[in-house]
């Protein structure tokens, strides 16, 4: 590291770093771009190598004992000034870093879940995916898998969203879901659709047998086909002349009824 001062807007490597707020340039890099401390903190706790950091002169100055242990594994740190890193950074208020990693989504071809799977088509926003992620880790989901027409795994939103869990959840994208989830099947594996006019509701469940839930649109929810083939179909309860919840609620709300049984062994 030098400590000369990245300022203009115009250096070579911020408009490298810009590029990659598009999906098509992450892809063609092969790059993912990291924002914020936790996220950071989480990709050097399990190793994931990181190619590059940017931070500001502040950010380092709060941030000494870990700016050590970026300084002896990272290969690559600038400093640059506040307005290059709110022009790198996608957050509105940037926590003052930025790195960049190379892309390493694992593509299992042959994953069989063990205890719990989930499986989304058409999902659009990268907070509900993010959150989503973040709520499979923390209840021990084996593998997400995602339509090629969903928001992007490597969408910097998606990563920020899931506090840095990201690095811990196997996911891969599937271009035939049917087929994914017939596979499972085939294993063994009980399939779960939410659906809004189902006759029983997530809390009748037998969630302590391998299952993989299946999570639709944001506005349109799943897909005939999908609810064509699932083993169960569930509902959440709700009041009040509500007509549904978040996506990434949802999720939650059935991933902990699986770990509260799976814990109290119900």
């Amino acid at each position: 590291m030098t400590n000369k001062i990245i300022t203009s807007l115009k250096n070579p490597l911020v408009k490298q770093l810009r590029k990659l707020h598009r999906s098509k340039h992450r892809r063609q890099q092969n790059l993912l771009l990291l924002e914020g401390n936790n996220t950071i903190i989480t990709a050097l706790t399990l190793d994931y190598p990181l190619t590059l950091l940017c931070c500001t002169i502040e950010w380092q100055n709060r941030h000494q004992q870990l700016w050590g242990t970026i300084s002896d594994r990272v290969p690559r740190v600038e400093l640059v000034s506040p307005e290059v890193l709110s022009v790198i950074a996608t957050t509105v208020n940037p926590d003052g870093v930025v790195a960049v990693a190379n892309r390493q989504i694992s593509q299992p071809s042959d994953c069989v879940i063990n205890h719990l799977g989930l499986l989304a088509e058409r999902l659009q926003d990268p907070g509900n995916l993010g959150t989503i992620i973040r709520t499979a880790v923390a209840t021990g989901v084996e593998q997400l898998w995602l339509s090629r027409d969903s928001v992007d795994f490597d969408h910097p939103k998606v990563l920020r969203a899931s506090a840095g869990e990201w690095f811990r959840l196997r996911m891969n994208i599937s271009d035939n879901l049917v087929e994914t989830i017939q596979e499972q099947k085939n294993n063994q594996v009980q399939v779960i659709a939410t659906v809004p006019d189902a006759n029983k509701t997530y809390w009748e469940l037998d969630l302590t047998c391998p299952s993989l839930i299946l999570l639709g649109n944001e506005s349109a929810g799943l897909s005939p086909e999908l609810i064509a083939v699932a083993d169960e179909k569930v509902t959440i309860p709700l009041d009040n002349k509500v007509e549904s919840l978040n996506v990434a609620i949802t999720t939650a709300l059935i991933l902990y009824e699986s770990k509260r049984q799976n814990t109290f062994n119900i």
